[in-house]
């Protein structure tokens, strides 16, 4: 239903550039090269920032990281509680990734640049995660490949790599093109504004958002035992797995301060 009302609020929205698009409207948010030939861009960028690639299951948790592809803290959060979390309990809970972290942006003639905490090859591979996630759409697709660089001793060469090993179907060129290009500004420009909107700010990262909220307890919870965590606030039947010792909980956590 969202998504049919998605394609009709978008029809008038592109009525004048219709003439200039050959493409249904249940098209025009597909590649990039049709949002633009249909100059739709910006709103197939909210379309795709904003919507929830969730499981139909309406009791599963929702989990939010908020991070840095270079942040230590963030790398061992992601590496050694969240995807292990995931891989035993993706049933029960819903992921969103975020990676901008602590960096800072500013416009430029109309192109947004972005100073990041841990230098330029940061905000490279902050931009190599988020096109993974809108290239590849599903979770399923782009976790692996992302736990596979965040947990590469250098996560940028990791790309192709990681690619080879659980993405087969999709090249690093055609990453680096959504990097390099129009559309990974934009990507970057979305998480900005994401990051920004945080209620509470953040002060740090990795920040880790539970069922839309944050606080000093959820956060100490996540970062020493996220798989606790979430057998603890699903409602529903609990999975096998929950009756289990689950992760081994992390000593303390080290963060990257904003």
């Amino acid at each position: 239903m969202k998504s049919a009302v998605f394609l009709f609020t978008l029809f008038f929205v592109s009525a004048s550039a219709k003439q200039l698009c050959d493409h249904p409207p249940s098209d025009w948010c597909s590649s990039w090269e049709i949002a633009k030939a249909c100059q739709v861009e910006e709103q197939c960028l909210e379309y795709f920032t904003r919507k929830d690639h969730k499981l139909s299951n309406e009791k599963a948790v929702q989990v939010e990281l908020y991070y840095e592809s270079l942040c230590g803290g963030c790398r061992k959060f992601l590496a050694l509680q969240l995807f292990p979390t995931w891989l035993m309990l993706n049933d029960i809970m819903n992921i969103t990734l975020v990676p901008y972290g602590n960096a800072v942006e500013k416009n430029d003639s109309g192109k947004w640049e972005f100073q990041c905490q841990h230098g330029p090859d940061e905000c490279f591979g902050n931009t190599i995660e988020a096109c993974l996630m809108y290239l590849l759409k599903d979770i399923d697709l782009y976790f692996p490949p992302i736990f596979c660089m965040e947990f590469s001793p250098n996560v940028t060469k990791a790309l192709e790599p990681c690619l080879a090993a659980y993405v087969p179907d999709i090249s690093a060129k055609e990453v680096l093109e959504c990097v390099n290009g129009d559309l990974g500004n934009k990507l970057m420009h979305q998480n900005a504004l994401r990051t920004e909107a945080l209620q509470p700010q953040h002060q740090y990262v990795p920040w880790v958002v539970i069922n839309g909220k944050h606080d000093d307890t959820l956060q100490s919870k996540a970062q020493d035992a996220l798989f606790n965590l979430i057998c603890d606030l699903y409602t529903g039947t609990k999975p096998d797995a929950c009756s289990g010792k689950g992760l081994t909980p992390l000593k303390r956590n080290s963060v990257c301060l904003a």
